[in-house]
C-alpha cells in the first residue's frame, strides 16, 4: 500500500516536471516562430519599403492612412513672435497587405519591430512646423506593431514649433485659432490619402494647463491642395485658445483706472498750489505712457488698432485732460485777476482825478473871493 502512494506520488511529480519542460520549450518556440515570421514578410529580398502599399481591397487606388494625436502638453504661446510649443504623440495606421502573417491561432496578437526603417511609411510632415525634434531618452519613442492581417500601427512622441497667425484686435479679450496642419510631401491623392480616424481622432490630456490661455475646443478638417505638381492630401486640427482676463485686469486695467483717478486728485488742490498740482499731472502722465510703452512693448508691431489701444488711449488722454485743466483754469484765473486789477486801477485813477477836480474847483472859489 504504501510502495503504491510512493510510486503515485513519483508519477505525479515526473508529469508536472514533464509539463513545466514543455511550457519553457513553447515560449521558446514562440519566440523562434516569431523571428521566423519576421524573416518570412521583412527578410531580405522579400520586402521593398520603397514601394507603397495597395488600395483598399489591394486595387491600384490609393494607400489609406487613418491619423490620430494625443496632445500632450503645450508649453507656450507667444504674441510676439506668433509661434507656439506642442509635445504630441503622433499616431498613422495603414494596412499592407505584404505584412499579412499566421496569427498560430491567436497565439500572435501582432508583432513590435523594433527598426520602422524596414517597412514603408507614409511621407506626412508638418506644414506649418518651425522647429521640431524626436525623443530618444532613454530609447527612441517609437512604437511600430504589425497584426496579422497587415495592419500597421506607427506611432512616435515628437516635440513641435508651430507658427500661429494671430489676429489681435480685440487684444486682450481675444480668441486665436492654432492649427496643426499635415500633409503628405511627394505623395499625391492618387498614391496617398490620409483621413481622420473614426472616433477619437484628437485627444488631450486632461491636464493641460496654459498660464494665459484656456483650450477652448478643436476641430478636424480636411485642406487638400493643389499646387503645380500635383494635388496633396492634407488634415489640419484647429486648437482655438481663449485668453485669460484676470491677468490683463489686474496688470493693465486696475492699474490705468487709478493713474486715472490720481490725476482728478489736483481738482481738489487749491488752484494756488502751482507745484503740487503740476508735479501730479506730469507724474501721471509719464507713468500712463509708460504703461502704455511697456505693453506695446509685449506685442507684435502690427498695422491696425488693437483693443488694448483704444483703453490706453482713453485714459491718457483722461489723465492729460486732466493736466491741461489745469493749465486753462490758472490761466483764466490769471487772467481774471488781471482784469480785476485794471478795473480796481481805473476805479483808483477815475476817483483821483475826480478829487483834483473837486480841488482845483475850491481853489477857484477861494482865490476869487479874496479878490473881491
Amino acid at each position: 500500500m504504501n510502495w503504491c502512494r510512493s510510486s503515485d506520488g513519483a508519477f505525479g511529480l515526473f508529469l508536472l516536471l514533464l509539463l513545466l519542460v514543455n511550457c519553457g520549450c513553447e515560449k521558446a518556440n514562440y519566440r523562434h516562430i516569431e523571428k521566423r515570421v519576421l524573416d518570412s514578410i521583412i527578410g531580405p529580398g522579400r520586402y521593398d519599403s520603397r514601394i507603397r502599399p495597395h488600395g483598399i481591397n489591394n486595387t491600384d487606388g490609393p494607400a489609406i492612412v487613418n491619423v490620430n494625436i494625443y496632445i500632450r502638453s503645450i508649453s507656450k504661446i507667444d504674441d510676439v513672435t506668433m509661434e507656439y510649443s506642442v509635445q504630441l504623440t503622433f499616431r498613422e495606421q495603414w494596412r499592407d497587405e505584404r505584412l499579412e502573417f499566421d496569427d498560430m491561432n491567436g497565439q500572435m496578437a501582432y508583432l513590435t519591430l523594433t527598426d520602422p526603417n524596414k517597412i514603408w511609411k507614409p511621407d506626412l510632415f508638418f506644414s506649418n512646423e518651425k522647429e521640431g525634434h524626436f525623443h530618444d531618452i532613454i530609447m527612441p519613442n517609437v512604437l511600430l506593431r504589425i497584426y496579422p492581417n497587415g495592419e500597421v500601427l506607427y506611432s512616435i512622441r515628437i516635440s513641435l514649433m508651430l507658427s500661429c497667425p494671430m489676429d489681435l484686435k480685440y487684444y486682450p479679450l481675444d480668441k486665436q485659432t492654432c492649427s496643426i496642419i499635415m500633409a503628405s510631401y511627394g505623395y499625391t491623392t492618387d498614391d496617398l490619402v490620409f483621413l481622420w480616424k473614426v472616433g477619437d481622432p484628437v485627444q488631450v490630456t486632461k491636464n493641460l494647463h496654459l498660464p494665459r490661455f484656456t483650450l477652448e475646443k478643436f476641430n478636424t478638417e480636411y485642406c487638400t491642395s493643389k499646387t503645380n505638381t500635383g494635388e496633396y492630401s492634407c488634415i489640419r486640427v484647429d486648437l482655438i485658445f481663449k485668453r485669460e482676463f484676470s491677468y490683463y485686469l489686474i496688470q493693465i486695467y486696475i492699474p490705468c483706472c487709478m493713474l486715472v483717478i490720481v490725476s482728478w486728485v489736483s481738482f481738489w488742490l487749491d488752484q494756488n498750489a502751482i507745484p503740487a498740482r503740476v508735479s501730479l499731472g506730469v507724474t501721471t502722465l509719464l507713468t500712463m505712457a509708460t504703461q502704455t510703452s511697456g505693453i506695446n512693448a509685449s506685442l507684435p508691431p502690427v498695422s491696425y488698432t488693437k483693443a488694448i489701444d483704444v483703453w490706453t488711449g482713453v485714459c491718457l488722454t483722461f489723465v492729460f485732460g486732466a493736466l491741461l485743466e489745469f493749465a486753462l483754469v490758472n490761466y483764466a484765473s490769471r487772467t481774471d485777476m488781471h482784469k480785476q486789477a485794471a478795473k480796481q486801477q481805473r476805479k483808483w485813477d477815475i476817483e483821483h482825478s475826480s478829487l483834483d477836480t473837486d480841488h482845483m474847483e475850491d481853489g477857484a472859489t477861494t482865490f476869487a473871493m479874496v479878490l473881491m
